[in-house]
């Protein structure tokens, strides 16, 4: 009895499977390069990699997302080293996590970008990577109190964060204290700088006139952020050339412009670079990167990149 399409899709699925995993054992020989004994686990998909030392130290660890298909190389590099790879929905699940992680890795982003429970999760899978892992505070809203903020910073801290992107208080901003917003910064900015760690400060553009963009970046300025971010993705709105060439103007070449927000195509990340922005939050990493034509160059920067890019 001839097998249905549906079946015969099922098992190419399974030979091609069972393919890869015999390569990468070929591949991931149980002595490293350096003498190190290393394990290679697989379980739900995730391949995890783990090398230890002669007295049984874990010298290196790493995990990747089985796939069948073979990814695109990223055409423009630049760009995607600019990436923040993000995924901050409220059903975000360990098993999308780790795919994230693996995009990551696999594309070369600048980092990840994740709610703070996936932290711990994102460091571990990222171990010896280039990839960082960013976490947002007092997300998405901005309105818990600067020593909440400071905690929660230290926490991701604790867990292997090394980028911080924190919602500064947007109704004292709208309110003009001013006072109250530079301590909600700071707090965050000092726990940040002390561990080593990047700090933007996201001003949810959507949410104000280009008058308070521009007060929010000059506090942000002052307060010693190393970015200025436009927005959480969750108040409507989102990433605009206006907006982005307006935080350039404002904060000058010495600070890094985050767009984030409803960036979706390859054409509107360049647009964006081309206004000032050294950093680009998006979901759609991926599909940005593959986008590029293969005779794709890189970007000129249009600003001196921030501290630490």
């Amino acid at each position: 009895m001839p097998l249905d399409a549906k079946k015969i899709e099922t098992l190419v699925e399974i030979i091609t499977r069972e393919v890869l995993l015999a390569m990468m054992e070929q591949e991931d020989k149980t002595t490293a390069a350096d003498g190190a004994m290393c394990v290679v686990e697989v379980a739900d998909g995730v391949k995890v990699k783990t090398c230890f030392d002669n007295a049984g130290h874990v010298v290196s660890a790493g995990a990747e997302r089985l796939t069948s298909t073979v990814g695109v190389i990223p055409q423009d590099v630049s760009l995607a080293r600019m990436i923040d790879h993000t995924l901050l929905k409220p059903d975000a699940t360990s098993d999308k996590i780790a795919q994230l992680c693996f995009e990551a890795r696999k594309y070369h982003f600048a980092s990840v970008c994740v709610n703070p429970t996936h932290v711990k999760l994102c460091a571990d899978l990222l171990r010896g990577s280039d990839v960082k892992v960013c976490t947002v505070i007092g997300f998405p809203l901005g309105a818990t109190s600067a020593e909440v903020k400071a905690f929660e910073t230290r926490n991701a801290l604790d867990n292997g964060a090394t980028e911080i992107d924190m919602v500064l208080n947007i109704g004292a901003l709208k309110a003009g204290e001013t006072e109250l917003v530079a301590r909600d910064i700071r707090g965050v900015v000092e726990t940040g700088h002390a561990a080593g760690a990047l700090v933007k400060v996201i001003i949810e553009t959507a949410l104000l006139t280009d008058e308070e963009k521009v007060v929010a970046c000059l506090l942000a300025k002052e307060a010693g952020a190393d970015y200025v971010k436009t927005s959480t993705g969750f108040s409507g709105g989102g990433a605009t050339v206006h907006d982005i060439a307006l935080m350039r103007r404002t904060v000058g070449p010495s600070l890094g412009v985050k767009a984030s927000g409803g960036i979706h195509t390859h054409e509107e990340a360049e647009a964006l670079v081309a206004a000032g922005a050294t950093r680009i939050g998006a979901s759609a990493g991926v599909k940005i990167i593959q986008a590029a034509a293969p005779e794709a160059k890189a970007a000129e920067p249009a600003a001196a990149p921030a501290k630490g890019y």
